[in-house]
């Protein structure tokens, strides 16, 4: 199955993707654009410029791209992350959606299931002091808006997990068929 984890920043995308990494050892991780194109000398405004998310989303629909045909791929972030940012960015009146919708629905199509990592009421990671929350907030109701009501007909499976991260990892192994075997019970009549 190819899957990607989604959601705002401090939600604990990359805590799951760590535990997710460790039980499912066929899986091969692919890591999130920020960081391969800080690897490739991209250098990042803080904060991040309206371009800065452009030039990850294409990176991220370059990653789906090129690896369209293997399976068992587990991507840190996908491009409906990037469209999130871009959305709510200061500047999001110069951004044509309609010259990137067509691809970043033919890239996220090629994904079986999106993992969304909402905000929760009890925050597991402390939002340091210099990162904006509202930016967080607006960005995690986006996503939800773009995944669970998808108005674009993006048409991608997604799974919303809540809770610890052992919590998350199950819901994410039982959706993938991989959880503990459940114990049968007698059906009543």
């Amino acid at each position: 199955m190819r899957l990607a984890v989604t959601g705002s920043h401090r939600v604990g995308k990359s805590t799951l993707i760590e535990a997710l990494e460790e039980r499912l050892a066929e899986y091969r991780v692919v890591d999130e654009p920020y960081h391969l194109l800080e690897e490739e000398g991209y250098e990042f405004a803080s904060p991040p410029s309206l371009e800065d998310f452009l030039e990850q989303l294409r990176r991220s629909m370059e990653l789906l791209e090129e690896e369209e045909g293997a399976r068992k791929v587990l991507f840190d972030r996908c491009p409906l992350d990037f469209l999130g940012y871009l959305l709510t960015h200061e500047d999001a009146a110069s951004f044509d959606l309609d010259e990137w919708l067509a691809r970043i629905r033919s890239t996220t199509r090629t994904l079986e299931l999106v993992v969304f990592v909402p905000i929760e009421e009890r925050e597991r990671i402390k939002l340091p002091a210099h990162e904006d929350a509202e930016l967080r907030a607006e960005v995690d109701e986006k996503l939800a808006w773009l995944l669970l009501d998808d108005p674009f007909e993006l048409g991608v499976e997604v799974l919303s997990v809540h809770g610890s991260t052992a919590a998350r990892v199950t819901q994410v192994l039982d959706r993938l068929g991989r959880g503990r075997p459940r114990e049968s019970r007698p059906r009543g009549d």
